[in-house]
């Protein structure tokens, strides 16, 4: 890269050290940083008319003469309008704008000025206005092509920091003029003129500011040759930087092979505590395949909810227990590790193994007797959260690697576990389905293998929505399945934000359940921010059938099985994610009884949150789930955190440029088939590797 693509943003014109500061916030530290930030859109600013030729509803600029212009207060108390008259050779509006006084200093009279927005009919039968136009004077750069907020197609960015759109604009602006004649180019030249791409200088000009009478469906779709070649350039990179560790990783070599011989089959089909299901045993054999391989297996086992991936996950790790090595279980909650702890120790029971637990709450004593064991090998497989990956942890010869809900690790932490032993073989499992195209990229580096089958007797959950007024009626409902013997759950949104204050509302709600509406009944409250022990044994009280109806927050959103639980309301419901509710709704339906999820939402919902709702109460299939909240969400939030190991991308959206994507992946292959150079490779991967979850791995 050029030195000046390089260059701190505090000496762009027009940002300064305070500004820096702000932008940096927000992600943006060097000029490169700022120029490969696209627009949120664009609008065509070109179009100037006649000012008698306007219409209400028209959206257009207009180019004229400030005639007038002053503020006058309205009877809403610390609100006041600013109207400038504004007059070309064809007549003359007014230009209104609420709440900005501080404009008066700006649009002095005598100034030219060039305006845009929507054309109005005044409320008070004043003829028509322009209502909070977009302004640019052009006493200053009177030219055509020195405007930058008006008289072109013009971008609109997303705030950032504290700097608002149009101070966006005059920044990028002013960056481009930074540019120098040649910029250095990070894609072979030969992939350039296969794929016939413009050279990276053109592309960095064009992308923010199009030249006139570009398309403005092209620029909405990023289908312009400035865009497309940007987004080309990122996802060959990224591609590129995936295939490099695939390639790393089947170069290495395990100290040990595995071998599976009649004997570890024995031990399996002993602690087999069912008939695995077609999708289950396909799975298996795929790992167990690369279990024995010389390469370490490096494989993501996706599954929807309830479809069995821990068991088969076990049996893996009882393959390689059998062969001597030892196994990590990583899990991103205290809780999901107990509860894996003790669903462990149980199925393993028959077998020779002994299973330590290691997690924060766990005391100074325990934590030191679980380290000493798992050094000496006196203990073959640790279950734990992140306290696995802190140094006084020592394996004595870790040989699986098994993460758990893979989108809450970031790939420095899975890599960080995988260095605790020597070429271990590493799965990830998740039980949030992931649609193709996000496979094809977030993972493309591992291999997958899928459970959609479910185990026999899982019966569909009816789900249903309703709204605040019908809450008499769903607590009847749920009135009547806890009768029958059964059991159930009030689900309360638990949001890092305001943790208190909805805490204290859960707490309040299982208060009210238990005192107002189901007196008759055992109802308990649980809750991440609970001591571990306490929380343990509210869980362990609900699974025994001590407790009816249980209120909880998010904390059971996975691993927790209670088969008699049949009826699970969700309150609040609209302020859930699509994923998150489908994993909810997995709790209940464990058991030979048919079960049923309410989302109970309150006042009128926005359009996403109607979307969400619908689409989980129409489908329980958790596939099809993904890909609905893929296309709701979009990709940058559809695992809702920035370490999930999705890539980090600043031009290209793997739902809209997903096809890119692929021609990208190919080109990478292609290229790096022709073997380039080793120092080419690295120059053009770095600066990239950690933004894209790169690091340290393969």
């Amino acid at each position: 890269m050029t030195d000046e693509l390089q260059s701190p943003l505090q000496y762009v014109k027009g940002v300064g050290p305070r500004r820096a500061s702000d932008l940096a916030s927000a992600g943006f530290h060097v000029l490169e940083d700022l120029l490969l930030r696209l627009p949120l859109r664009y609008e065509d600013r070109d179009r100037v008319k006649p000012i008698a030729q306007l219409g209400a509803g028209d959206l257009t600029a207009v180019v004229g003469e400030i005639l007038a212009c002053g503020v006058r207060p309205t009877r809403r108390r610390g609100f006041r309008v600013l109207e400038a008259v504004v007059a070309d050779a064809s007549g003359r509006i007014r230009a209104v704008y609420f709440n900005q006084p501080f404009l008066a200093d700006v649009l002095a009279p005598g100034s030219r000025v060039a305006l845009f927005g929507r054309v109005e009919r005044g409320r008070t039968g004043g003829g028509l206005q322009l209502t909070n136009p977009a302004y640019e004077l052009l006493a200053a750069d009177a030219e055509d092509d020195a405007r930058i907020h008006t008289g072109r197609i013009v971008p609109v960015y997303e705030k950032a920091g504290g700097v608002a759109s149009k101070a966006m604009r005059r920044i990028v602006h002013a960056g481009l003029e930074l540019l120098p004649p040649a910029v250095a180019d990070p894609l072979p030249p030969e992939v350039c003129r296969e794929h016939g791409l413009v050279d990276r200088r053109t592309a960095l000009l064009h992308a923010p500011f199009p030249a006139p009478g570009t398309s403005l469906e092209d620029l909405a779709r990023c289908r312009t040759p400035a865009q497309r070649r940007l987004v080309f350039e990122e996802f060959f990179l990224f591609q590129l930087g995936l295939a490099l560790r695939r390639r790393a990783t089947a170069a290495t070599r395990k100290p040990r092979t595995i071998r599976v011989d009649e004997r570890i089959r024995r031990a399996a089909l002993d602690v087999l505590p069912f008939r695995l299901t077609g999708d289950q045993r396909r799975a298996l054999k795929e790992i167990v395949g690369d279990l024995t391989d010389e390469r370490p297996m490096n494989r993501l086992l996706q599954g929807d909810v309830g479809s069995g991936k821990t068991i088969v996950a076990l049996l893996a790790a009882l393959v390689a227990m059998e062969n001597g090595l030892q196994v990590a279980v990583m899990s991103p909650t205290e809780l999901l590790a107990e509860q894996h702890h003790l669903n462990i120790a149980r199925i393993l029971g028959p077998a020779r193994f002994d299973v330590v637990l290691l997690t924060g709450a766990l005391a100074a004593r325990a934590r030191r007797e679980a380290w000493e064991r798992l050094a000496a090998g006196r203990a073959q497989l640790a279950v734990g959260t992140h306290a696995l990956m802190q140094d006084a942890v020592r394996f004595r010869e870790l040989g699986l690697v098994i993460i758990d809900e893979q989108h809450r690790f970031g790939v420095i932490q899975r890599a960080a576990l995988r260095r605790k032993g020597v070429q271990p073989d590493v799965l990830v499992m998740t039980a949030t389905p992931i649609p193709r195209t996000l496979a094809l990229t977030a993972y493309g580096d591992l291999d997958v293998s899928v459970i959609r089958e479910l185990p026999p007797g899982r019966q569909p959950v009816a789900t249903r929505v309703a709204t605040e007024g019908r809450r008499r009626e769903v607590y009847e409902f749920v009135r009547r399945q806890l009768r029958a013997g059964r059991q159930g759950y009030v689900v309360y949104p638990l949001v890092e934000e305001s943790g208190k204050m909805d805490l204290k509302a859960a707490t309040e709600m299982a208060r009210h359940l238990a005192a107002d509406v189901f007196p008759e009944f055992r109802v308990g409250l649980v809750h991440g921010r609970m001591k571990a022990d306490e929380r343990d044994a509210i869980m362990t009280t609900f699974g025994a059938g001590d407790t009816d109806l249980l209120v909880a927050t998010t904390v059971i959103e996975v691993g927790i099985d209670v088969a008699n639980a049949t009826v699970m309301v969700v309150e609040h419901a609209e302020r859930f994610g699509l994923a998150q509710l489908h994993q909810l709704r997995g709790r209940v339906g464990r058991g030979p009884h048919r079960a049923c999820c309410i989302l109970l939402h309150q006042g009128r919902l926005s359009e996403a949150a109607a979307a969400r709702l619908d689409a989980v109460a129409a489908t329980g299939d958790g596939f099809e789930i993904a890909e609905r909240d893929l296309e709701i969400r979009g990709p940058g939030d559809f695992f809702g955190t920035r370490q999930s190991g999705m890539p980090t991308l600043r031009v290209g959206d793997l739902l809209r440029d997903h096809a890119i994507m692929d021609e990208a992946r190919r080109a990478a292959h292609a290229w790096l088939a022709l073997d380039p150079p080793r120092p080419a490779l690295d120059a053009m991967v770095a600066g990239w590797a950690e933004r894209f979850g790169l690091v340290g791995v393969g």
